[in-house]
């Protein structure tokens, strides 16, 4: 309390409770009188679960918080305590093999996850100490040591960087481990430390660093160093994630370097982010939920009934106490409610198999296992990245199988994100074709060949233009011919690196028109101009780009003084900014280039004086070293630094369709999904790319919601908001009601509608109004958006993508949402929605971390929905019915013995029959149908997406579904039990001449049971493989095995041998084999009946059917994919 007391009085004006202080190399500086050790963790990583002292009862505990397994527990007490009809072993060998097994899969990764974490905890490290570089483990290393780490090494914890071999004071890593990005990302010591190069000189340094907090943002870090110096006043510099390296990152192209510990062990960004995403819940989860309240209902149900009529049937004396049974002194004080709760447990304890506690088992193993298929997909392998997809997440495998909407990202996803310089605007003027030296006026529709590059918008500003394309931007240059990561290389030695391919494309645009960037040295920028003349100019600041602005700016000096700002970014962030230059022409090229499907950047400088820059660089360093609310400080700045500009140019470059992008789409809406694209670009590049991938056709009427047309209506924007949202209403609904999604739609009288909306508007419209709700704007917009084909968001902020998707998964109807994407601004939507999937892009794999499922390209999603996700809802849904049906089968029989036993609670199995039912003899073929079933082939689910639409909204696990499995369940018990009961009515005798016993009965009963269940999934399988037959077939005779060998021993543990020999005798009758054969057909016949009485359309009609709701669905003429972006957007049209 008393440091903490300390450092509140110490902070000034900000809060340092949420920072802390660490001494380089633990040496005290100058200004603290007396230096007190800190107290932060050191840097063992633990990445396991248990302990060797806490596994048990963690384990046990973790076990038991789940419904099934507690309940099952409970009932084995209740076995234990009281005396029930059945043994306790019933309930308690299927429980404790539930649990044995799981602990031992969870205990064999724990251990694995130990061996991880003790080979990394005791690698070594080398620490100065002394002057001098000393080797220790990994889990020793302290907050404040100096770490030396040598190319090819991995980074032991997160280290500020102090100096590097390199003499320009930086380094090159590798993220990969860590983000999954593999291009190098350049790192950069402090200036006042980059000196320290040797040993002795680090451990000489004098300097105190304070910095937030631990947080598991990998991309942020806020802190500043104060460097102490025996002659001059102490120097305080920012610190930021370019400063930060670390833990899991590899060092490359660097000798080595030095850096001081500033996070440790758990507390390190990686051990941060090892926490797991929040749980979603599957659609099938909910629904198994619910059938287990039906289940236990009537759990409940018969055991009261149970338990009602025992005593209503002991109300009369003879049967309360017959002659040969005497009630003892115990029984006759026992208070008769307590009497009656124990045979209500009693009730319980015989019919608690209704309740199926190994199909949870089963669902994990089939959905753990069947994850695999995905992973395995040689379809969905991606040569160009060595790699497939793969399953983070396999609990939500059926939800695939249940979308109704998927909201798509733009660039990278839908497109390639590979850039390639077009074209771009000067002063007003287009220069294109420049293999050719060609160049022509934007502003004209005469295009043409000009003799020579410069002479349209003027050397001078050419020249001005393309320094601005060298100067503004992060690209780093390489001269080794092979780097990893996203790179070019243009001619030369040169390669270009950066983690944005927009810019390398504009710095290669650049070298194209004649000015070549040679890379930088010392903070030093090297152009070499078309005279072959080197300009340097030293970098002073880079206004780093975020997506808020949607900008960035550097400042550069030039030899002969003058400094200059230039600034590039997205036209509606660089427009408000400028007061100069032709607006007007270069807006128009922008809308243009928009149109063709191009990305768009303006560029803009100024020329500032060194009063000016003095001021702006105050401002920046008093920004760069505030510790709270760094960001926001720094964006206010960026805002006053970045005006009155001078509008120079623009620039555009291709981003193209993804291989099957369109197809992919069209299979989608064909399958019923809405698509919805959420962009950040601006409108009339996304449009032109939604008409690319077939979202939009020529015959659809787009409706505009927009900030331009929200301006349109003379009133308050709240006011207008509502105004254009109740006439887009009214176009769209027509004033009458439209038939829902499921009803065929007519080619003539439907007329397809889709709607823009862009982030502006969006805004107004989640803006909460004076009584503080935004419900009516919400419900007027889903209710425009439910009507339209298609949707498209653009101009949208990372948060705004998120609220998109939680207004739509939030509505009354709670549709099954799919988000997917493949970058860091995807990242937020992918986290919000039902299924989230990542792709493997070139924007770094944020989006494929935080994802339920990754995959390298757009076109994969249509596989991995249509009939990845089609079989695995089919499968589950099928085996989460046949485990109640088969439980209930199991159970009614036992019901109905009741009435026929006085009540008195006698089991009609044996226990070992009861035990082995769910473990041995019917799940192995469950969970091989649930692996491995194709009711329709992969390639016919691939080619008539309009299958998908058979099994949306949860349609095999409705009511009506379960209640034909419920029922068909009864039928079955009524069946087993009356069948052999009448059959055996006159106690039909052996051959020896022994009347057949209950357990004889019993036995019969089991048998049908047995074949039945498995028959029926025999029924029921549509593709076998040896696998099925082998398990089911095998199931049968182990079961008949079994029953041969439990019966035929005499065993010592057992005090009754109630079961000797009545297996084989009951197969000596030949009455038992008929009535087993008989009994079992007349079971089938209503799924025989089922099966052959199902009309199915002929393929004629079906295909008639197909074509004719694909044509309702979309109206669109066949494209070339090759045919380039603007003429498949506008070709029908003209």
């Amino acid at each position: 309390m008393f440091r903490c007391a300390v450092n509140r009085w110490c902070a000034g004006e900000e809060k340092r409770v949420d920072s802390r202080t660490i001494y380089v190399g633990h040496h005290p500086t100058p200004e603290i009188e007396a230096f007190l050790p800190q107290n932060f963790c050191d840097n063992r990583i633990v990445s396991s679960k248990y302990t060797y002292w806490n596994f048990i009862p963690k384990n046990l505990f973790e076990q038991f918080r789940r419904i099934a397994n507690f309940y099952f527990l409970i009932i084995f007490l209740v076995q234990v305590i009281v005396d029930t009809p059945t043994s306790p072993v019933t309930s308690g060998l299927p429980l404790f093999f539930v649990i044995i097994v799981t602990a031992i899969k969870q205990g064999y990764e724990d251990w694995l996850r130990h061996k991880a974490d003790h080979s990394v905890n005791k690698s070594p490290v080398y620490v100065v100490n002394g002057g001098k570089i000393v080797e220790k483990q990994s889990e020793k290393i302290q907050v404040g040591d100096i770490v030396c780490v040598k190319e090819d090494e991995t980074f032991p914890c997160d280290l500020i960087l102090l100096s590097s071999s390199r003499e320009d004071g930086t380094c090159y890593v590798t993220t990969a481990s860590l983000d999954g990005e593999s291009s190098q990302k350049t790192y950069f010591t402090v200036p006042d430390t980059s000196a320290f190069r040797t040993e002795m000189e680090v451990d000489s340094l004098s300097a105190t660093i304070e910095c937030e907090q631990p947080q598991p943002d990998l991309y942020k870090f806020v802190g500043r160093i104060h460097v102490f110096s025996d002659k001059q006043e102490p120097v305080a510099r920012s610190l930021g994630p370019e400063n930060l390296l670390l833990r899991g990152a590899t060092l490359k192209n660097t000798d080595k370097i030095y850096g001081v510990a500033i996070y440790t062990g758990m507390e390190t960004k990686m051990a941060l982010n090892y926490q797991g995403k929040s749980q979603k819940r599957s659609v099938v989860e909910k629904s198994i939920n619910v059938f287990l309240i039906v289940y236990l209902c009537i759990l409940v149900s018969k055991s009261l009934i149970g338990t009602m009529l025992k005593y209503i049937w002991q109300s009369d004396p003879a049967n309360d106490e017959p002659w040969y049974s005497s009630k003892t002194g115990k029984e006759k004080n026992i208070n008769q409610l307590v009497k009656m709760f124990i045979d209500f447990l009693s009730y319980m304890v015989l019919f608690n198999f209704i309740i199926p506690v190994s199909m949870y088992v089963t669902v994990e193993m089939q959905k753990f296992l069947g994850s695999y298929f995905i992973t395995w997909d040689k379809d969905m392998y991606d040569e160009h990245l060595g790699e497939g997809a793969l399953v983070n997440t396999s609990d939500l495998n059926e939800e695939l199988g249940q979308i109704q909407y998927v909201f798509t990202d733009k660039t990278g996803t839908l497109t390639e994100n590979n850039m390639e310089f077009i074209e771009c605007c000067i002063d007003g003027f287009k220069y294109k074709n420049f293999v050719d030296s060609c160049v022509v006026d934007g502003i004209s529709s005469n295009d043409g060949p000009c003799s020579s590059i410069c002479g349209m918008a003027g050397k001078e500003k050419e020249e001005l233009f393309l320094r601005a394309l060298c100067l503004c931007h992060t690209v780093q240059v390489k001269e080794e011919d092979k780097v990893d990561g996203l790179l070019k290389q243009h001619g030369g030695s040169y390669t270009y690196i950066s983690s944005s391919p927009d810019e390398v494309a504009l710095v290669q645009g650049a070298k194209t028109l004649g000015f070549t960037f040679q890379g930088m040295e010392n903070n030093r920028m090297k152009i070499q101009n078309r005279e072959t003349e080197i300009e340097i100019y030293e970098l002073l600041q880079i206004l780093s780009f975020d997506p808020v602005r949607r900008r960035m700016s550097v400042i550069v000096k030039e030899n002969s003084g003058r400094i200059f700002l230039f600034c590039k970014g997205a036209d509606s962030s660089i427009f408000p900014k400028v007061n100069t230059g032709k607006q007007e022409e270069i807006r128009l090229h922008v809308e243009c280039s928009a149109v063709d499907g191009l990305r768009t950047l303006c560029v803009a400088y100024k020329e500032l004086t060194q009063d000016e820059y003095d001021q702006i660089s105050t401002q920046l360093q008093e920004a760069k070293m505030a510790l709270k609310d760094r960001d926001k400080k720094l964006a206010d700045v960026y805002d006053k630094i970045e005006i009155d500009l001078h509008l120079i140019g623009a620039t555009a470059v291709e981003d193209k369709l993804q291989e099957q992008a369109a197809e992919t789409v069209e299979a989608l809406r064909s399958a019923g999904m809405s698509v919805w694209v959420l962009t950040g670009d601006k409108m009339e590049t996304a449009m032109a790319t939604c008409y690319a991938c077939r979202l939009f056709h020529t015959n659809m009427k787009l409706l505009e919601l927009t900030t331009k047309n929200i301006q349109e209506f003379k009133a308050r924007n709240e006011a207008k908001v509502h105004e254009l949202l109740l006439e887009l209403h009214k176009v769209v609904v027509q004033d009458k009601k439209y038939s829902s999604v499921s009803q065929l739609r007519s080619w003539s009288t439907t007329q397809e509608f889709g709607l823009i909306i862009d982030g502006a508007a969006l805004s107004l419209i989640m803006k909460p109004t004076q009584d503080g709700s935004t419900g009516n704007y919400k419900d007027l917009l889903l209710q425009i958006c439910q009507r339209c084909t298609a949707i498209l968001c653009c101009r949208m902020a990372p948060l705004q993508k998120a609220q998109i998707v939680k207004m739509v998964k939030n509505t009354k109807e709670h549709p099954i949402t799919l988000a997917i994407g493949d970058g860091a601004n995807d990242v937020s939507m992918v986290l919000e929605a039902h299924v989230g999937i990542g792709l493997k892009g070139k924007e770094g794999r944020q989006a494929a971390r935080n994802s339920d499922y990754a995959i390298p390209k757009f076109k994969h999603l249509q596989k991995l929905l249509l009939a990845h996700g089609h079989l695995y809802y089919i499968r589950i849904a099928h085996l989460v019915q046949y485990f109640f049906y088969k439980n209930l089968c199991f159970i009614f029989p036992q019901f109905l013995y009741q009435f026929y036993c006085g009540f008195s609670q006698q089991p009609l199995y044996d226990a070992t029959y009861l035990t082995f039912y769910n473990i041995c003899f019917t799940s192995l073929p469950i969970l091989l149908y649930g692996l491995l079933e194709q009711h329709i082939s992969i390639e016919m689910l691939k080619k008539d997406p309009s299958l998908y639409r058979n099994i949306a909204n949860n349609a095999l696990l409705q009511w009506k579904p379960f209640l034909y499995w419920t029922f068909l369940g009864l039928f079955n018990g009524l069946v087993f039990f009356f069948g052999a009961y009448f059959l055996y009515d006159n106690s039909t005798l052996t051959d020896n001449g022994q009347v057949y016993g209950n357990w004889t009965f019993g036995t019969i009963v089991f048998t049908v049971l047995v074949f039945t269940v498995n028959l029926k999934l025999v029924l029921d399988t549509q593709y076998w493989t040896w696998i099925n037959h082998f398990v089911i077939w095998g199931s049968l005779a182990f079961f008949v095995i079994f029953s041969f060998f439990w019966g035929g021993i005499i065993w010592p543990f057992l005090k009754q041998q109630r079961m000797y020999f009545v297996f084989a005798q009951m197969l000596t009758s030949v009455s038992a084999w008929l009535t087993i054969i008989l009994l079992i057909t007349v079971s089938l016949m209503p799924d025989v009946m089922v099966k052959v009485l199902s009309k199915h359309p002929d393929k004629g009609r079906l295909q008639k059917y197909l074509v004719y709701n694909k044509a309702a669905d979309t109206v669109s003429t066949p494209r070339s994919p090759v045919e380039p972006l603007l003429a498949r957007s506008f070709s029908i049209e003209s």
